[in-house]
């Protein structure tokens, strides 16, 4: 067996159901769940019409390449959203369509990790997605948890990191917006971390899943490649980055994302993928160019968040540390106890499934930076959202 496996933690909704057990919640509530990042909001019609459309194709092999249209649509979408020359992103050798996000985040540490004593860590932030654990583990190397204090906005402390450990990299993720805090990293933060990069020998993945779901229309958040392109890196050296539909178009059993940077990365990790077999159906591409191609829905869909953290954030202000976020759809308030046994009183009494921060994190320095906050993410309706947050002030105002 894959030693790797011996060393997985149970996954975060794994744990939730263990907390949950044998707690009764109050019936005279309906439930509400806060608890996972499963869009709720209407998928676009244009895409199901799209996908409908080409039920024909579900008799043909996909290529593992993608079709040039889905590939095309993408670098089109790519070079209009971060500002890029037209040509800076080839859709021949640097786009490659891929199965969500989660998917690829995982494929990614299989394929470019050398398994190499000298070049044994995987860095990630702390708070995590655990995917990217279990990639670096179930690669042979050894996870790496990246500082992301409160007081500096929840964004990886780069500079806290011993030279050592960078040189001893592989493989550096990192996600922004940030899941869970909805932290943005700027363009001299992805900079420095190229900077480092270049020094140390790695390479850096951007998990860039939530870069449509932001508050400031105007200020979208900045992208790896926008970083790298600003900064003279043209041929997006060390760079890849993941996007996916499916917070972005409300399209989550779709699982259609794209990887996107550094040709001579692209094809490796096509060599890989043509083995791995994890090639995208012809119908999901063909929703997804009608996806990637359309941004009214995307706006639509941004106003529908905004207005949801504009009711809940003052509501939950009274009992946590709480500010709405600068991207994303989760609040990351902090609370004075326990974040597993808040979670438990939440459900039991008020029927408010949420997820606890310490699942999130792992203890790095003495202290997992999870420990009395919980994950709200803010799928439901907006009148769910803002019964939520009701009942969760009520209960602790009452306690």
């Amino acid at each position: 067996m894959n030693p790797g496996l011996a060393k997985l933690q149970p996954y975060p909704f794994e744990r939730l159901r263990a907390l949950r057990a044998g707690v009764e919640p109050n019936a005279a509530f309906t439930p509400i769940n806060l608890s996972i990042g499963e869009p709720q909001h209407p998928t676009p019609r244009l895409v199901l019409d799209a996908l409908i459309a080409a039920l024909e194709g579900t008799a043909k092999y996909p290529a593992t390449k993608g079709s040039d249209e889905l590939r095309a649509a993408i670098a089109q979408w790519l070079t209009q959203r971060y500002r890029l020359p037209a040509g800076a992103v080839r859709a021949d050798t640097m786009v490659l369509p891929v199965n969500g996000t989660r998917e690829a985040l995982f494929a990614i540490a299989q394929c470019l990790t050398n398994r190499d004593a000298a070049k044994d860590l995987v860095a990630m932030p702390n708070p995590f997605y655990q995917i990217y654990e279990g990639a670096a583990l179930l690669a042979g190397a050894t996870p790496y948890f990246l500082p992301c204090p409160a007081e500096g906005g929840f964004l990886p402390d780069f500079a806290a990191v011993d030279p050592a450990v960078w040189a001893r990299c592989t493989l550096v993720y990192v996600c922004s917006p940030a899941n869970p805090s909805g932290a943005v990293m700027t363009q001299a933060e992805f900079v420095q971390l190229l900077e480092l990069a270049d020094r140390h020998d790695f390479r850096v993945v951007s998990d860039e899943c939530y870069s449509e779901l932001y508050l400031d229309e105007l200020a979208p958040p900045c992208g790896l490649l926008e970083a790298a392109w600003a900064s003279g890196r043209t041929d997006f050296r060390r760079c890849l980055v993941m996007h996916s539909l499916s917070k972005r178009s409300n399209a989550p059993g779709l699982r259609s994302g794209f990887v996107a940077g550094d040709p001579a990365l692209m094809a490796e990790f096509l060599r890989y993928r043509t083995y791995h077999g994890a090639a995208m159906p012809l119908q999901v591409q063909a929703a997804s160019v009608a996806a990637w191609r359309d941004e009214a829905h995307v706006i639509a869909n941004r106003a529908l968040y905004r207005a949801k953290f504009q009711a809940v954030t003052p509501i939950l202000a009274d009992v946590a540390t709480i500010a709405s976020p600068a991207g994303g759809f989760y609040l990351w308030p902090q609370f004075d106890c326990d974040d597993t046994a808040l979670c438990r009183r939440l459900w039991e009494h008020a029927h408010v499934l949420t997820l606890p921060g310490s699942f999130l994190a792992r203890v790095a320095g003495g202290q997992n930076p999870g420990r009395g906050r919980l994950r709200l993410a803010l799928v439901a309706s907006l009148e769910d959202c803002v019964e939520a947050a009701r009942r969760i002030r009520t209960l602790l105002q009452l306690s």
